[in-house]
């Protein structure tokens, strides 16, 4: 991995994860995500990773419309790189979860690096109330739902925006998964830089533990050598542990109410930016600077703003 010491924050504002009940401050509407997207721009993200909800009951959507209602709005008042997710939600079809980075061709998209269980029914633990009948369902049938993300999905999504120049965030839950990236990089159908999303933590993928990060890193060094800049998400209440560690091992971060909702133990975020000035303290005590929006671009060699369809 290169030894560029600029440190890409990311921020992912809304998600698919989480459910409105279980947070007021979690972004819903179009209006909601864009002031959130725009704070945490401020704040010192560099990159906004974002999915779109259905503006009456907060379910996630993968339709292009609900995004062209804030994408504009973001655009115009900050610069920080748009990355549109291609993940969606695990239940959704491949074609579905696509549109989005086909038809608006943002500078980045996510793209999950293979199939698995993704477990997010253990919320129901914590979460008992819920203001929407579709939220109780969301989670508990995540006990039996494989999030799908074959070999031949992947080459879709890689090949359907390739016209676009849409680079990727490889989202890899798993050891698994870096093998998989590793395996078309070996077939070019992926090209350096590659910005892998190590993603730790979600019931179904690799676990937290500071042992499972280490792994994570030096797998990525061994199949990828310097073809990579590497990033790293803790979910839930792992989110500053994970980055703590990561910035240590030389990684970029992600933070977000997608991946936590919470700033403390038991504290709920009040907003994104929030996590995203937490985690810019703890990289100014290590010393370490925060990358702009064109030092991210010139990282991950982007195409750049005015190539966007939005």
């Amino acid at each position: 991995m290169s030894s560029e010491r600029k440190v890409i924050i990311t921020c992912a504002p809304t998600g698919a994860i989480h459910t409105p009940s279980m947070s007021p401050y979690l972004p819903v509407t179009p209006d909601e995500i864009a002031e959130a997207a725009i704070a945490a721009a401020e704040a010192g993200a560099a990159i906004l990773h974002l999915h779109a909800r259905d503006p009456d009951d907060g379910h996630p959507t993968q339709d292009p419309d609900v995004f062209r209602q804030f994408l504009p709005t973001i655009k115009n008042n900050t610069d920080a790189v748009i990355n549109l997710t291609s993940g969606g939600a695990p239940h959704m079809t491949i074609e579905e979860r696509l549109q989005p980075a086909l038809q608006l061709k943002p500078e980045i998209a996510s793209l999950n690096m293979g199939s698995m269980n993704f477990g997010l029914y253990p919320m129901l633990n914590r979460f008992k109330e819920f203001k929407y009948s579709w939220e109780y369902d969301y989670l508990d049938k995540s006990r039996d739902l494989v999030f799908k993300n074959t070999f031949a999905d992947i080459e879709y999504i890689l090949n359907s925006c390739s016209e676009n120049k849409t680079r990727f965030e490889f989202e890899c839950y798993d050891i698994s998964h870096l093998y998989n990236l590793a395996h078309f990089l070996g077939r070019e159908l992926v090209k350096p830089p590659l910005f892998v999303q190590s993603v730790m933590g979600i019931l179904g993928g690799i676990g937290a533990h500071p042992d499972d990060l280490e792994h994570m890193n030096r797998t990525a060094n061994r199949l990828l050598g310097d073809k990579y800049q590497w990033s790293v998400l803790g979910a839930g209440r792992n989110q500053m542990e994970i980055a703590r560690q990561g910035a240590s091992l030389g990684s970029h971060i992600r933070v977000g109410l997608e991946d936590s909702l919470w700033a403390g133990p038991g504290q709920l975020a009040e907003s994104n930016a929030q996590q995203v000035k937490i985690v810019r303290e703890i990289l100014k005590n290590m010393e370490l600077e925060i990358a702009t929006p064109s030092e991210a671009r010139e990282i991950l060699s982007l195409k750049g703003a005015d190539q966007v369809a939005f």
